[in-house]
């Protein structure tokens, strides 16, 4: 019985101390930026046929992302979000090699990429945007960059 009451005493001291996070965002939007991109995470739209977000499975986000400095000969974006306990990335959205021509020239011209509607599971603890590139001139030399959001941690 000794035992017993121990063994409830301890975990009631060890379980409070397991903290759940999740990646929200206190405020929207919420924008990263270098020299090259600016990444901006914000409300998602809400319409026919667009998602809302479902308590204990997934938010919902928009995510723009603009060409703010030179001009770029291709582009590809990666989105993903974290799986709690593991290293392995989860992709989200893509814009795949095959565009990766058009949508420089879309992102030269002005026109930001946007996902409307963006899916992010409640347990994701990060969102990560990468964007690989090559600039006009310099067409066989890949850059990458990756904007990393973590939000409020809760």
């Amino acid at each position: 019985m000794r035992f017993f009451v121990c063994t409830l005493c301890l975990l009631g001291l060890i379980v409070p101390s397991f903290e759940t996070k999740a990646l929200t965002f206190e405020e929207l939007p919420v924008k990263q930026a270098s020299k090259q991109w600016e990444v901006q995470i914000g409300k998602a739209e809400a319409g026919n046929g667009m998602a809302k977000p479902e308590k204990g499975a997934f938010h919902t986000y928009a995510v723009e992302i603009k060409n703010i400095g030179h001009d770029v000969a291709s582009a590809e974006i990666f989105l993903y979000r974290d799986e709690p306990n593991s290293s392995t990335k989860f992709s989200l959205w893509n814009i795949p090699h095959e565009n990766a021509v058009s949508l420089a020239k879309s992102l030269n011209d002005g026109s930001p990429v946007k996902h409307r509607n963006l899916l992010l599971a409640e347990n994701a603890t990060e969102l990560e945007v990468d964007i690989i590139w090559t600039e006009k001139g310099s067409e066989g030399r890949p850059l990458k960059e990756s904007f990393i959001f973590k939000g409020d941690e809760s």
